[in-house]
């Protein structure tokens, strides 16, 4: 029993519901202007995780086939056997219809209805359309994984405002900067696959320019909510350093792109991640600090 758990949680990418989490809390306390009802929270991060897992899931199951031939993800469960097809359709069926009806009746039914439409967005559109027909997947697929800040704003206002869009863009411009450094070092496993991610249907050049270029769009983004989500002190200066450091971080490896093969790719990967999450930690001291005042 221990292990079947633990193979029904790996089909759920517990590291990637993560990451989706960390940027909900702070939208929450940015969008209540101070610390949100204490249930409301944990009834939306916990409606969030089942959606997102469920999406995962139904990731895993569609892309098995894939998933057998790369190193990456060749653990998996149902590459491994751990857990059957049939298996893994009914745990992701389940984990729908329970995170839509979790948060519509714990939270409200905006919140659900966004949540549902990334689920279908991504399952629907990237996964079955967009992975293994066009190197733009993953600027695409980015919209599924923005779309938990707006359903952390529309938990705690019951719609969604400018500045919630503005959070949208931010995370949806990170993610091809924040993922191409990883497909450059899993190229020969996507090319194995027939996955055109961008590092193996376009050369290292292209693919070092297009990580500056939505690096620099990315830190233009992040000063949007400045006026937007009249944000202070604290935002601004981590949004100013945050951003400068992350493009000079881009830049180099443009350099390095530009005269050969990249040697460290995920440097850049892993500090995306720091400067997203300190991004975000920002969002959420910002006001709280005024709070305080």
């Amino acid at each position: 029993m221990p292990n079947k758990f633990k193979a029904y949680l790996a089909l759920t990418k517990p590291r990637v519901i993560e990451l989706l989490l960390i940027t909900t809390l702070p939208t929450m306390i940015l969008a209540q202007r101070g610390l949100p009802d204490f249930w409301l929270v944990i009834a939306t991060l916990v409606g969030g995780a089942l959606s997102a897992g469920a999406a995962n899931s139904f990731n895993c199951y569609i892309d098995t086939d894939i998933d057998k031939i790369m190193g990456r993800t060749k653990n998996r469960p149902l590459v491994t056997g751990e857990l059957t097809g049939r298996q893994a359709l009914v745990f992701s069926w389940i984990l729908t219809v329970v995170s839509v009806a979790w948060l519509g009746f714990l939270v409200n039914w905006l919140a659900s209805l966004i949540s549902l439409a990334a689920l279908l967005f991504y399952v629907l559109v990237y996964t079955m359309v967009l992975k293994r027909r066009t190197p733009q997947n993953i600027v695409w697929g980015g919209a599924a994984g923005a779309a938990p800040v707006l359903i952390g704003w529309a938990a705690v206002t019951g719609e969604v405002s400018p500045a919630a869009w503005v959070l949208f863009l931010i995370i949806f411009l990170w993610t091809p900067p924040h993922y191409w450094p990883l497909s450059v070092k899993y190229k020969d496993d996507y090319a194995a696959a027939g996955v055109p991610m961008l590092p193996v249907v376009r050369s290292t050049k292209t693919v070092v320019q297009q990580i500056l270029i939505y690096a620099w769009a990315v830190g233009a983004s992040t000063l949007l909510l400045i006026p937007m989500g009249a944000m202070g002190w604290i935002y601004t200066l981590t949004a100013l350093i945050g951003s400068a450091w992350f493009v000079f971080a881009a830049y180099k490896l443009y350099k390095e792109g530009q005269i050969g093969e990249l040697k460290k790719p995920m440097n850049l990967f892993h500090l995306s991640n720091l400067y997203l999450t300190a991004l975000f930690v920002a969002v959420a001291l910002d006001p709280l600090v005024y709070l305080a005042i």
